[in-house]
């Protein structure tokens, strides 16, 4: 991305424009958020159900917290004050496991914290519909919503970046 002169941590700026002390990087994959936001003097844990991409993102920052959970599973015991779900993760889990998956997220934030997500909306997929019904249910709010993560206005595009917070 970088190479083709677009910004690869868009996804960190975004989520260090709120200044949190503490983030989630759930469906972190490899590490690539979770290990910008480390450098930027987060807390961050990260959780993959894939023990590969947890493997991966063990070796590129193997002083930060990973975890090999699902979200729908997802109990840490640890509250955060930003869970991020960035690169497709909503679309990518199970069906079934959707509405767990973002009640278990919220359970994991700070009284006024915030989820974070940004994927495709594509026919198959979840609709903003389904997102924000999964969110309302498990005691978040809306507060933005943006076609990217740089805060491109959002107006019925292909891609939205969400932000619910959880009720103080």
């Amino acid at each position: 991305m970088a190479a083709a002169g677009q910004n690869p941590h868009g996804e960190a700026d975004l989520v260090a424009s709120y200044t949190p002390g503490s983030v989630l990087d759930g469906g972190c994959g490899t590490g690539r958020v979770a290990t910008e936001l480390a450098r930027r003097g987060v807390a961050v844990a990260g959780v993959d159900n894939d023990p590969d991409m947890i493997a991966a993102a063990r070796a590129k920052a193997p002083s930060l917290r990973w975890h090999v959970v699902g979200l729908a599973e997802l109990d840490l015991g640890d509250r955060f004050d930003v869970v991020v779900l960035a690169g497709n993760v909503v679309p990518y889990m199970a069906a079934p496991d959707r509405a767990a998956a973002i009640g278990a997220c919220a359970r994991h934030l700070e009284p006024g914290g915030r989820l974070i997500a940004g994927f495709q909306l594509q026919p198959g997929w979840p609709t903003l519909g389904d997102y924000d019904g999964w969110c309302a249910a498990a005691g978040l709010e809306p507060e933005d919503r943006w076609a990217t993560w740089d805060r491109a206005p959002y107006t019925d595009g292909d891609y939205a970046v969400s932000v619910h917070r959880a009720c103080p």
